[in-house]
């Protein structure tokens, strides 16, 4: 069972924290996903294999922790995500983000630097919000969210659709990160496949040239969808956080 981290906003995270040698890795989760998902559960075993410390956890409206789904937003996400690595990790940690998680990934290198040894990006997708959902609406679409403050897209994921809220996208524009330098002062690996069909590829590829730092990467995968979970996708997360820990 899951142990609960109330953060200074009052909201109550689940998270899994597996002692072990630093750095410490963790696992940002993406889009309407939690801790329980293959990447979380394989790289917790990994981990414990090699004696590791580990932290996995589910966002505010994710998961088990409080809270409703419709009600976060990136900022709050970010804000649970920096909870949770103040408390509950040691040191610098290896930030393991997959696609939204790469954007939070992203925030938390810019917000405690000192806390990022480095940051392994799965389908990383910074500034979704804006660049994919916002930009793709359609008049009527854009309509309801102004006016209804919600709109719903069917989801490849789940029986039920996303439910998108204005809050969701007008918190993104807050939180933006391809608009100004992004200094990561740490090893970078971004991981992208070319079969992705929720995150482009030329998104990795302006990720990869706006990060600023002394040893960023990108390796694309031909065929790997959005999922990245093969294994030997996993494998290739297990060699990437290697390279980054030396």
């Amino acid at each position: 069972m899951a142990a609960e981290l109330e953060t200074p906003q009052g909201r109550r995270i689940a998270h899994h924290v597996l002692p072990g040698k630093g750095p410490g890795v963790v696992f940002l989760g993406g889009f309407k996903s939690d801790m329980g998902g293959t990447k979380a559960v394989y790289l917790e075993a990994w981990a414990r294999a090699r004696g590791r410390a580990f932290l996995r956890f589910d966002y505010s409206g994710h998961g088990e922790s409080s809270g409703a789904f419709e009600e976060g937003s990136i900022g709050d996400w970010a804000e649970d995500a920096m909870a949770a690595i103040g408390a509950l990790t040691s040191g610098p940690q290896v930030l393991v983000g997959s696609s939204m998680g790469g954007w939070i990934s992203c925030l938390v290198a810019r917000a405690m630097p000192e806390k990022v040894a480095g940051f392994v990006g799965i389908a990383a997708a910074p500034d979704f919000t804006e660049d994919s959902m916002w930009a793709g609406f359609d008049d009527s679409q854009r309509a309801a969210l102004t006016g209804q403050g919600r709109v719903e897209l069917p989801s490849a994921y789940a029986d039920s659709p996303y439910v998108i809220t204005r809050r969701l996208i007008e918190d993104g524009r807050e939180n933006l990160v391809l608009r100004q330098p992004l200094k990561i002062d740490a090893p970078v690996r971004l991981l992208q496949g070319t079969a992705d069909e929720d995150v482009e590829t030329s998104v990795a590829l302006r990720l990869l040239d706006h990060i600023e730092g002394p040893d960023v990467r990108l390796t694309l995968v031909q065929g790997a969808d959005h999922r990245f979970s093969t294994p030997a996708c996993l494998a290739m997360i297990e060699t990437a956080i290697d390279e980054v820990t030396g």
